[in-house]
Formats: structure tokens, sequence, C-alpha cells
């Protein structure tokens, strides 16, 4: 794959028609949507996820160096939320993408109706912190994803702080929210994001990882009386 067509994979949508292999082999968790529509979701580690509904495969952010990639369903949709190095991984991309190449990197303030009854739309992600600016300048556009799939609303909220924009997010049934110092949220900047965007379940992605231990349990204690709360192989 070349540079040319990752970079002008980043504005444009990259759909991939494959067949899909056998159910993986890693942690999965299944919601219904209300018309019982079942989601089911994948985790990978990290900032890793694929999510599949009515026939089709989503990864957002998929890396791992250590993952079978080529064991898991090919991709019809890969969404990145930004270029760093944890989030875009151009060989798991090409595994996944297997009769095509590329992946979708969206405008934020866009949104795309990819498949029927799934749409996709780019919020920011950003830092605000002075000490953390250089990682995820709000003028670069890296973004977080609502995926509404069957009307179930899913937030990924890539590598961000809880900036007014963050905060101003509603009406979301499940979320992927980062919690990692230095390079996004403390614990209690992420049990802030939690509390104002009200999620029916929180699931924390994108934590430890650094230097810099990221309590858990003490983000799950806080959140108890808030949302449901899911921890899962995710940091």
């Amino acid at each position: 794959m070349s540079n040319k067509t990752i970079l002008a994979a980043m504005a444009t949508l990259t759909l991939i028609s494959c067949n899909s292999k056998e159910a993986s082999k890693y942690a999965q968790d299944t919601f219904k949507a209300e018309d019982g529509t079942s989601i089911t979701f994948t985790y990978y580690g990290h900032a890793s996820i694929g999510i599949e509904a009515l026939g089709k495969h989503i990864y957002v952010d998929p890396v791992g160096e250590n993952i079978d990639w080529a064991g898991e369903p090919k991709a019809d949709l890969i969404l990145i939320t930004h270029d760093h190095y944890d989030h875009l991984d151009t060989n798991a991309v090409k595994v996944l993408a297997g009769c095509s190449d590329g992946y979708t990197k969206l405008d934020v303030g866009t949104s795309i109706e990819p498949f029927d009854k799934i749409s996709i739309e780019a919020v920011p992600a950003y830092n605000i912190s002075p000490e953390q600016l250089a990682f995820h300048p709000k003028e670069r556009g890296d973004a977080g994803y609502i995926i509404t799939i069957a009307g179930k609303r899913i937030y990924v909220s890539g590598d961000t702080e809880d900036n007014e924009d963050v905060l101003a997010i509603r009406d979301i049934d499940i979320a992927f929210v980062c919690c990692n110092k230095p390079y996004t949220m403390t614990v209690e900047q992420c049990a802030n994001v939690v509390k104002a965007v009200s999620p029916k379940v929180f699931i924390p992605y994108h934590y430890g990882g650094t230097d810099i231990p990221t309590d858990i349990d003490a983000l799950q204690e806080s959140l108890k009386d808030v949302t449901e709360v899911l921890i899962r192989p995710l940091e």
C-alpha cells in the first residue's frame, strides 16, 4: 500500500466487500438494539475495537502486532481516529481490508451512512491541558466517533480530554472513553466525561500503558451510582 493511497483514504470513505471468517477468538460482548439487532464488540486491546452488526464488520483503530488479524473477519469499514502509532497500523489495515486497501478518517463534524441502519458521526477529540497540547491539539482534527446501529448510539472517544465538545455529547447508549495520562485523561477527568455524557453502559478503553498508572478500580468505584461500568481487556 502506498502512502498516496493511505492519504487519499483519509478524506474518503473506503468500503470493503469481502467474505467474513469464523467468529473471533478474542473477548467479546453482545448487546441488543431496540429492534432486536445484535451488536457484538470484539476487544483487541488498548484502542482497538471490532463491531459486528447487520452482517457488517467495522473496525476502529485496529492495531497490534500480536493480534492474528488474518484470522479475524474481513472489514467492511475501517475507522481511524488519528494517525498515532497506537491507533493506525497500516499492516493491520492491509490484512483486514483484504480485497481492497485503505481506511476512513472522517473530518470532525461530518457524518456518513455507509450501510443500511448504520450511521457514523465524527466528533472532536483534543487535549486542553497546557502540558498535553502537543499530543492532540484541536487544530489537528483528531476524531472520536458516534456510531449508530439500529438506533443504538455508541461513542468511541479517541484520544481526548474533558473538553467542552466532549462534555456536550448526549444520548449515548454505550461509551468507550479513554483514560491514561499523560496523553489523554486522568481518572477524575474520565469520570467527569462519563457523568456528563451519561451513557447507559461505560467501557473504559485506552487505559494504562504509560509510566502514570491508571487506577481503574477507582474509576469504576467513582461511577458505580452513575452507570453500568464494564471492565474489559482494553489496557
